[in-house]
């Protein structure tokens, strides 16, 4: 894996980022007091189920958040390259978008313009972000496809996007977000709609052009599997919170947290008979009504009074990089006999 680029600072920072949502039921708290960062060149990967507030994230940091219902609470704060996004103008996140941070969302089919050729759709990222006219537009348009591996691209990019598969379509995606030469890609769910096969090459995709270009990844998934062996860190989130986070070998290696653990337990292993699939009893609770202290305490088989009387912070863990949501950190004793059984075993992941 190729190191991330060094520099005099984060590419982006994200600090204390609260989303809400005001709905006749109450105020969603989507997302609810996160930090993070992402280096020049790096790939860090946020992880969580369905409900946890990772697209939230994504929207967040793209100032895409409809408004209303939804609200960047008093105190977020996203910056990137030190400037402050939170607050900006229109046209000067339109300027940014596309050309400094692009996105590729969860289905392509319904992202790309149904009565527009590919070719046309890329070549409009071109004019706009990079100043292309002509016969220039066309020929960087066949560049891109080529780049992320369309064949015959002269040809496909007169192609409208239901004349391609689901994997043809996330090529394009990403090529469009490439062609505003962006130093920070955001990757949503690039993978959920794709068969294994196809998965592995658009990871594959994103790690190369990082590699080749430079270019930082935030790579959203519900999936561990999805991020072991691609990414530089790992960010596992749940019910609106960071609850784990640190280098991704560490993490896959020796998960800390009792919701990262679970999450490796429940993926299946090549090789390993079980008559039944490990899965995280209950469900997330609802953004509505997060439990006051610990979130995951109502489904955690480690929970003990501490859980229920106080909320953790990010505790550092001891002897490594990373830190933990979790009172288990300065009490590791209370894991004795309980737990979702060994699955510390990076080597094992598929």
């Amino acid at each position: 894996m190729t190191a991330p680029a060094t520099g005099p600072g984060p590419l982006l920072e994200v600090r204390a980022l609260r989303t809400w949502f005001h709905t006749d039921a109450g105020i969603a708290r989507a997302v609810d007091g996160i930090d993070f960062q992402v280096q020049p060149g790096e790939i860090v990967g946020l992880v969580g189920e369905s409900g946890s507030g990772k697209s939230v994230t994504a929207l967040s940091i793209m100032q895409l958040v409809p408004r209303p219902p939804g609200e960047l609470m008093a105190g977020s704060s996203i910056r990137f390259r030190g400037e402050e996004l939170v607050g900006a103008s229109g046209a000067r996140l339109r300027a940014l978008r596309g050309a400094d941070i692009a996105m590729i969302f969860q289905e392509p089919m319904t992202s790309l313009n149904p009565v527009l050729q590919v070719g046309r759709q890329i070549g409009e990222v071109l004019r706009v972000h990079r100043g292309l006219a002509g016969k220039a537009v066309w020929r960087r348009t066949v560049e891109l496809l080529e780049l992320v591996g369309i064949p015959e691209p002269e040809r496909r990019s007169d192609d409208y996007p239901h004349q391609l598969s689901g994997g043809q379509r996330q090529r394009v995606m990403i090529a469009m977000a490439r062609a505003g030469e962006p130093e920070l890609l955001i990757a949503d769910e690039p993978t959920t709609a794709l068969d294994v096969t196809i998965q592995a090459q658009i990871l594959d995709l994103i790690a190369e052009l990082r590699a080749r270009l430079g270019m930082a990844v935030l790579l959203i998934t519900h999936d561990l599997g999805v991020v072991a062996g691609v990414c530089d860190r790992v960010l596992v989130m749940y019910a609106g919170q960071i609850v784990e986070q640190g280098p991704g070998a560490d993490v896959f290696r020796e998960p800390h947290h009792p919701y990262t653990e679970g999450l490796l337990r429940a993926i299946p292993r090549l090789g390993h008979a079980t008559e039944r699939l490990a899965v995280i009893p209950g469900a997330v609770p609802s953004p509505l009504a997060w439990p006051p202290t610990c979130r995951f305490h109502p489904r955690c088989p480690y929970a003990w009074e501490a859980c229920a009387a106080h909320a953790p912070g990010l505790i550092p863990l001891d002897g490594r990089s990373g830190a933990s949501r979790c009172w288990l950190e300065p009490h590791p004793e209370r894991r004795a006999g309980r737990g979702y059984g060994d699955v510390r075993s990076g080597a094992e992941l598929p």
